[in-house]
């Protein structure tokens, strides 16, 4: 599994990525900026009724033969990926739901603290403690 947090636009650099197991990082970074372009396209496709709705997430924004790409969007535009193993059937729609919500929340959590300025990359021990968590729970 892999988690993403990327930067509003027009940067679109990461702020945060980890992965479980780290062997393939380089594949999973590729796949994260890739998977940008089809958020970008989910959220001009959607237009008004993205800006009207309260839910962001976007579900899954394409399968490849070894992984599930899924995507999710802030109101300030920062963008969270998750990439998933296609073999793992026991995680449904609804849970990969939450999990982007505890993700939103604890980013949240992070952008209240004064000592963070907005645009860094996300070094905080509660975040890294959430994401392992999470991982843990899918792997």
């Amino acid at each position: 599994i892999l988690i993403g947090v990327t930067c509003s636009p027009p940067q679109n650099y990461p702020l945060y990525i980890r992965s479980v197991p780290t062997e393939n990082e380089l594949k999973f970074h590729y796949t994260v900026h890739t998977s940008l372009d089809v958020v970008d396209e989910k959220i001009s496709a959607m237009g008004k009724a993205l800006v009207d709705q309260r839910e962001l997430y976007l579900g899954l924004l394409y399968p490849t033969e070894d992984y599930k790409v899924y995507g999710y969007v802030t109101n300030s535009k920062v963008k969270f990926v998750m990439v998933v193993d296609s073999s793992n059937t026991a995680l449904r729609d609804n849970e990969i739901r939450s999990m982007f919500r505890k993700l939103h929340n604890s980013y949240t959590d992070i952008m209240c603290n004064p000592f963070y300025n907005p645009g860094d990359r996300i070094h905080s021990r509660a975040f890294d403690n959430m994401v392992n968590s999470m991982m843990m729970q899918v792997c």
